[in-house]
């Protein structure tokens, strides 16, 4: 299981249920990894999509006990989520967030792809610190590039004490 994630320099992820940049090749680059993957979020964050609909070509799996779809799989408990997961390779799924759910299954996760935006958000929400966290390193680093004016740079982080799930 691998999280992914874009976050500015304070490791901020977002405000009012939105990114807080907009960066095409990040998009891009999130579409590249995502698609024909299981990607599992909280339920702010399918409603943060465009309108409020899953992502197609991928399992959506949402964790809420505030609404049900039809349109994904919600399941209301962490227990539940466990059991669901189990139906997939681990390789293939990718915790999308909102900053609740990054917090609760981070330590879950072998990996996080992280797209560093080389600026500052004003986030209401962040994502945890992997530079700081035990048991994470950085162990792979792009060349930064400009994305619709602001300098980003694709990384990845491994996680060295993956927590069974």
């Amino acid at each position: 299981m691998k999280a992914i994630v874009c976050v500015d320099r304070e490791w901020g992820i977002g405000k009012n249920n939105e990114m807080l940049f907009r960066l095409p090749a990040d998009l891009k680059y999130f579409k590249e990894k995502t698609l024909g993957k299981v990607i599992v979020m909280g339920g702010n964050t399918l409603l943060s999509f465009p309108g409020s609909k899953p992502l197609k070509g991928r399992v959506n799996i949402v964790l809420t006990d505030v609404y049900e779809r039809d349109d994904c799989t919600v399941v209301k408990t962490l227990g539940e989520l466990r059991e669901e997961l189990k139906k997939y390779d681990s390789d293939d799924i990718f915790i999308l967030g909102g900053a609740m759910f990054y917090r609760t299954m981070i330590d879950y996760c072998s990996a996080a792809l992280v797209t560093k935006a080389d600026a500052v958000g004003g986030a209401a929400v962040f994502f945890p610190d992997l530079d700081s966290r035990p048991g994470w390193h950085m162990a792979r680093e792009g060349e930064p590039f400009e994305d619709n004016g602001i300098t980003i740079k694709f990384t990845e982080y491994l996680n060295e004490n993956v927590k069974e799930f």
